[in-house]
C-alpha cells in the first residue's frame, strides 16, 4: 500500500511538471531560456580563460547568474514543494505501517561472490580528469560530470577482447579520447551545442546535434571500442596515437 501511494504520487508530480514547465516558458517566464543561455555561455568562455581575472569574473559570475535563473522559476519552487510533501507522506506511511521482523532461517545456500573494482574516474562537479601518463589496468567507463574537460588516453592500457564501453554525460566541457591504430571505433555523440571531431572528420559547430560514426571494420573486431557521449555544451575530439 505504501509503495502503491508513492508511485501514485511520483506519476501525478511529474507530468504535472512538465506541464508547469512548458507553461512557465510559453507564457509566463519566457526570458527564462534566455537568461540561461547567457549564465552558460558566460561558465564556457570563463573556464575558457581561466585562470586569469577576466576568466573568473566571466565563470563566476555566469554561475550566479544561472543559479538565481533556476532558484527564480516557478517550476523549481513546484518541484522543492513537491519534494517535501513526499517526504511528509512517507514520514507518516512510516509511522501507521509498524516494521516487522521476519525470522532468519538457516539454509545451505552457495554465496556467489561479488568483487568491487575501483572506477577509473569518479562523478564530480567541477574539475578536469585525465587517465594516468602512465600504464594503468582499463575498466570501462561510465560517468557524469558537471563542468570541466576529459581526456582518456587508451594508449597506456591494454582493453580486454570484445566491446570496450566509455559512457560519458557531461555539463560543460570537451572530452578527448585517444585510440591506438589497430582498435575499431564506434561513437554515438549528442550535444546542444559543440562540435566533433573524429579522425581526419572534423564536423562543425552545430546546435542540437546527434551524430553516429563506426570505423569499417567495427563489427567483427575481436578489439573495439563504443563511445557514448552527451554534452549540453562541449566538442567530443577522437584521435589515432
Amino acid at each position: 500500500m505504501h509503495f502503491k501511494m508513492k508511485d501514485d504520487y511520483i506519476n501525478k508530480a511529474v507530468p504535472l511538471g512538465i506541464i508547469l514547465l512548458l507553461l512557465e516558458v510559453s507564457f509566463f517566464n519566457s526570458g527564462v531560456i534566455f537568461s540561461l543561455l547567457v549564465a552558460m555561455g558566460m561558465i564556457y568562455v570563463g573556464r575558457k580563460r581561466l585562470p586569469s581575472t577576466t576568466g573568473k569574473l566571466f565563470f563566476w559570475f555566469g554561475i550566479f547568474f544561472f543559479a538565481i535563473s533556476i532558484l527564480s522559476m516557478m517550476t523549481f519552487k513546484f518541484l522543492l514543494l513537491a519534494i517535501v510533501i513526499h517526504f511528509i507522506i512517507q514520514y507518516y506511511q512510516s509511522r501507521k505501517e509498524p516494521k516487522t521482523v521476519q525470522p532468519i532461517i538457516n539454509k545451505e545456500t552457495s554465496e556467489e561472490i561479488v568483487i568491487e573494482k575501483k572506477p577509473l574516474f569518479e562523478n564530480s562537479l567541477f574539475g578536469d580528469r585525465k587517465t594516468p601518463d602512465h600504464v594503468f589496468e582499463w575498466n570501462d567507463i561510465n560517468i557524469q560530470s558537471g563542468i570541466g574537460d576529459t581526456n582518456v588516453d587508451l594508449s597506456y592500457t591494454v582493453l580486454p577482447k570484445g566491446e570496450t564501453v566509455i559512457f560519458i554525460r557531461n555539463f560543460i566541457g570537451n572530452v578527448q579520447v585517444l585510440i591506438p591504430y589497430d582498435i575499431e571505433v564506434s561513437i554515438q555523440h549528442s550535444s546542444i551545442a559543440g562540435k566533433a571531431t573524429v579522425f581526419q572528420y572534423e564536423g562543425p559547430k552545430r546546435f542540437n546535434q546527434s551524430v553516429q560514426y563506426e570505423t569499417a571494420g567495427y563489427q567483427k573486431a575481436e578489439q573495439k571500442v563504443k563511445i557514448f557521449t552527451s554534452f549540453l555544451i562541449g566538442d567530443l575530439e577522437v584521435k589515432r596515437v
